[in-house]
């Protein structure tokens, strides 16, 4: 039960200040260890420089809440200049290859195995990060501010997050930035499909893949039907489709129907929306022999929100289904968001290429490590404790717990937690020295 950050009856509402002066230190022990170990565990195969690395970024950018190098330099506490310890972060980033990055994500993907099942939903999503006033930082090209629609200078980013299915909480399972002036740069195209196929490579078939308007295309569609997975993809009102062996616009498709079924539910701000759903069997022109679901949602706009799908269900369960799984997109838009806002990452300081890639990928991880605390939200008291920590306007009540996005609550309360520290991390990276005072034979 909900109380106070901890199971009820506990500690009195009187005595919590008092709780809280006195075993902050318990606090910050436990999440220093939580930090250690979940790095230890991606870092599995990495030299002892680069382990080093890892776990001074990761507490870093935790306490500091900034992708700043000085910022996460202060935060580490180290007894020597500051100016040192930003060099040898700098040059750790810049050096960092693409292998060892790999093995991180490896590491971290085989690490949430056990958070993934046939319920879980991944959410592709195309992002940038926007750089408009940089002349000096490598592969700089234009994209398109999904904030203001104009056109900026900085750097591309394809992310997908699965949406655990018992919490809802969103887990990052793979991100790469790229630059579309880099030589190795194929195509847009060809940088999600690296990402598709990571995920079929690591997960298998199991879960749905949902994508937005974005990934309407004929490319997608062969992937996911050759590699039998299901997906949900929101359709284009411009798209052809097959139905009743004749070739028609999908939104003309769709406003020969009404809806058959009905589905009540509250968005994100609590409000109720009630729609009416059309389950439409159709076809691709260029695959007509393979049968897919229109999913025709009306009661959102004028125009009704088409979905495309290869699930296969012959009762209403279908387009429950389906519209209660694209719906959740909105926790991986606020996970995104909180990526970026948490941890001010499109305001770094590094240059290179590599260096962007791996602090992002850091960034990532620790997005990562919060959203598996976040998932045992009604398990551990740790977990609860540090929801308490940061003090939210409004807090999670029981029974009404999974719906929240906890991620700023366990990100606030690292902050409040580790800068009241007097020293960082650096006391569980160094080595027990072994005592042979005691010992008959010498140690080696």
């Amino acid at each position: 039960m909900w109380y106070n950050g901890i199971a009820k009856n506990h500690i009195k509402p009187h005595k919590e200040r008092l709780f809280y002066m006195n075993h902050y230190t318990r606090l910050a022990w436990r999440l220093k260890r939580e930090i250690f170990n979940f790095s230890k565990k991606i870092c599995t195969g990495l030299k002892r420089p680069e382990e080093k690395l890892i776990s001074n970024l990761l507490y870093g950018i935790a306490e500091s809440g900034s992708c700043h190098l000085s910022k996460i330099g202060r935060a580490l506490k180290e007894p020597i200049l500051l100016k040192k310890t930003i060099e040898r972060l700098s040059r750790g980033l810049r050096d960092f290859t693409m292998d060892d990055q790999q093995k991180l994500l490896d590491n971290y993907t085989q690490k949430i195995q056990k958070n993934i099942d046939n319920r879980t939903v991944y959410v592709i999503d195309l992002s940038e990060m926007t750089k408009p006033y940089s002349e000096k930082l490598e592969g700089l090209a234009l994209v398109r501010d999904g904030s203001t629609g104009e056109l900026e200078k900085g750097y591309w980013t394809f992310e997908v997050a699965a949406l655990t299915a018992g919490t809802k909480t969103p887990l990052p399972v793979y991100d790469r930035v790229y630059s579309a002036v880099e030589d190795s740069f194929i195509s847009e195209g060809d940088e999600v499909l690296r990402g598709l196929r990571y995920v079929s490579h690591t997960f298998g078939r199991q879960g749905i893949r949902a994508l937005d308007r974005g990934f309407d295309a004929l490319t997608y569609y062969e992937y996911f039907l050759k590699a039998r997975e299901l997906f949900i993809i929101r359709a284009k009102k411009n798209r052809d489709v097959r139905f009743k062996s004749e070739t028609k616009n999908i939104l003309e498709v769709a406003n020969l129907f009404k809806g058959k079924y009905r589905i009540d539910f509250k968005d994100k701000k609590g409000n109720p929306i009630s729609c009416k759903i059309a389950v439409i069997p159709v076809s691709l022109p260029k695959h007509p022999n393979v049968p897919l679901h229109l999913i025709a949602v009306y009661g959102f706009g004028k125009e009704p929100m088409l979905l495309m799908t290869n699930l296969q269900r012959d009762d209403k369960r279908l387009a429950n289904t389906i519209v209660k799984v694209y719906l959740m997109r909105w926790r991986i838009e606020e996970y995104f968001r909180f990526k970026k806002q948490q941890y001010a990452l499109e305001d770094f300081r590094v240059r290179s290429l590599n260096a962007i890639r791996t602090l992002h990928r850091v960034v990532t991880l620790l997005t990562g490590l919060i959203g598996l605390l976040s998932d045992q939200r009604n398990e551990s008291v740790f977990v609860m404790e540090l929801i308490e920590i940061s003090k939210r306007i409004y807090r999670p009540k029981k029974g009404k717990a999974n719906r929240k996005f906890l991620h700023y609550a366990i990100g606030d309360a690292f902050f409040f937690i580790l800068r009241r520290c007097s020293v960082g991390i650096s006391s569980f990276l160094k080595r027990p020295q072994l005592d042979s005072q005691l010992s008959f034979f010498p140690v080696a």
